[in-house]
């Protein structure tokens, strides 16, 4: 390394955000990037470990010592070529991933770990504004021909690898923009989505063609995944007309909670909310919007879908926001000799909280109360842990005042209807069944046919989706032409 004593002279410098006041008034992002300086000194903190668990602890395998030095030492466009032989996308990664890489940080044992996640954003940040980023169209065309029903960050990197392989490929999205969960999902105060568009004039200019509006096979009736598609595609059609098809969709399907009063006005799932906010911001017209604007808030789940629901209440105007966990609250620091490398479980407070907002542990929801067919109270109970079952504390029985309730306790599966039409086998958690090991990794029983991303492996983070799209692209590129060049 450049710094071989880096980590014992500098201190883990967190990046910077606009004061609370300020980004609550709108829905940009807030959190500055590091400067080049302070980027180089957080470089120099990247020990010279011997075993680099960083790289297996990142779901892509980032080469993250190799660009931690090349930052150090300032050499900024060989750090963007490092950086992207991994990754198709780390401007969504180092805004939005959580980070495992950091936990695994050999300095993360007794230190601070070395701050990855905001090297990254910089180094991107500093590719885009020097013009390093451009499309990497094929030499030559294979002929083949690929359809990806979903463009999410699986969905779309698995057709930037193809598409840089030479075949000819199409992403097919039921939305009326391209980006899957990544648009419609996370709010704009933690990723403006300017990044999407200008990946999505990137990856055109290497040949993928987006069809939006059309939805690949059938959603039941009532079925909560949204859709803006027009235009249906049997998966007959597919088949026919494509040499491979990558079912890259997300795990849309909300977990629901049946208690009495589910039926109440008020009471929504987390993606009903959130998208709607985001086609606001991106100009749409919503007529139908949920709006938070002087209300009492409870949020029930305790995840990022829940925090991404209190930053937009926040943003909205709330009256007040509480935010509800069923598990018991985890220790404020994790035990680093027990888990280190792995991801520990410890409290996480995130900037959609720092916003304000009141967080509660162990309990439970009963029952939702309404007046006129609207919500107005949510009645909890406190809950125990032991032995791995959940039991209720007598007595604990409490009303909270709601005006707005907010279901973010995350997804189930894909849409099983679309997986089902094409015949592809479900796994017991109702997903696309396909293995990673051996020959004929993320192909599934259908001949042609390959799953990767949510589809596959459920509810996800956005770096587990672009590892198993470019890894999923391989495995169609050897499969179209007998052998293969794009790496794993």
């Amino acid at each position: 390394m450049g710094k071989s004593t880096g980590f014992l002279e500098y201190q883990r410098l967190s990046e910077a955000s606009l004061p609370v006041a300020e980004r609550v008034r709108n829905y940009k992002e807030f959190v500055l990037h590091l400067s080049d300086e302070e980027a180089k000194i957080q470089g120099a903190r990247c020990m010279d470990c011997g075993i680099p668990f960083c790289n297996s602890g990142c779901p892509v395998n980032n080469i993250i010592p190799d660009f931690n030095d090349l930052v150090y030492r300032q050499d900024w466009k060989q750090a963007i070529e490092v950086l992207h032989s991994t990754n198709n996308f780390p401007e969504f990664t180092g805004r939005i991933c959580p980070a495992p890489c950091e936990a695994a940080c050999t300095l993360n044992i007794n230190s601070d770990a070395v701050g990855i996640k905001s090297i990254e954003h910089a180094i991107i940040d500093k590719a885009w504004e020097n013009g390093w980023v451009v499309p990497q169209p094929p030499a030559t065309k294979t002929g083949k021909k690929v359809a990806v029903v979903g463009s999410g960050p699986a969905g779309m990197a698995a057709a930037q690898q193809l598409a840089r392989a030479g075949h000819d490929v199409t992403v097919f999205e039921k939305n009326s923009r391209v980006g899957g969960l990544l648009r419609y999902g996370i709010p704009d105060f933690k990723m403006e989505k300017s990044h999407i568009d200008r990946r999505i004039a990137q990856m055109e200019a290497e040949g993928v063609t987006f069809r939006t509006g059309v939805q690949v096979g059938p959603l039941p009736e009532g079925s909560p995944v949204h859709s803006d598609a027009a235009t249906v595609v049997s998966p007959e059609q597919l088949k026919a007309e494509f040499d491979a098809v990558i079912l890259a969709g997300g795990a849309e399907q909300p977990r629901d909670l049946p208690v009495p009063g589910r039926e109440l006005a008020g009471v929504h799932f987390a993606m009903d909310f959130l998208p709607l906010q985001n086609r606001v911001v991106a100009g749409d017209t919503v007529p139908d919007q949920i709006m938070a604007t002087g209300k009492h808030v409870v949020v029930i789940g305790g995840g990022d879908t829940g925090s991404d629901c209190v930053g937009t209440s926040n943003r909205h105007g709330a009256a007040s926001v509480i935010q509800f966990e069923l598990m018991p609250q985890p220790p404020e620091s994790e035990n680093k000799p027990l888990v280190w490398p792995y991801w520990p479980i410890k409290l996480r407070t995130s900037s959609s909280h720092e916003e304000g907002c009141e967080r509660d542990w162990a309990i439970a929801t009963k029952e939702f109360i309404g007046e006129n067919g609207k919500v107005t109270q949510v009645k909890t109970v406190r809950v125990e842990w032991k032995d791995g079952r959940m039991q209720e504390v007598a007595g604990t029985e409490q009303l909270l005042k709601a005006d707005l309730v907010l279901l973010a306790m995350g997804f189930v599966s894909p849409a099983g209807s679309i997986i089902e039409s094409f015949g592809v086998e479900k796994d017991g958690r109702g997903n696309a069944r396909a293995t990673t090991d051996g020959e004929g990794c993320y192909a599934t029983n259908v001949p042609k046919v390959f799953a990767a991303g949510d589809m596959r492996r459920g509810q996800s983070l956005v770096v587990w989706a672009i590892r198993e799209g470019r890894q999923c692209a391989r495995e169609v590129d050897q499969f179209l032409m007998g052998t293969t060049t794009l790496p794993r």
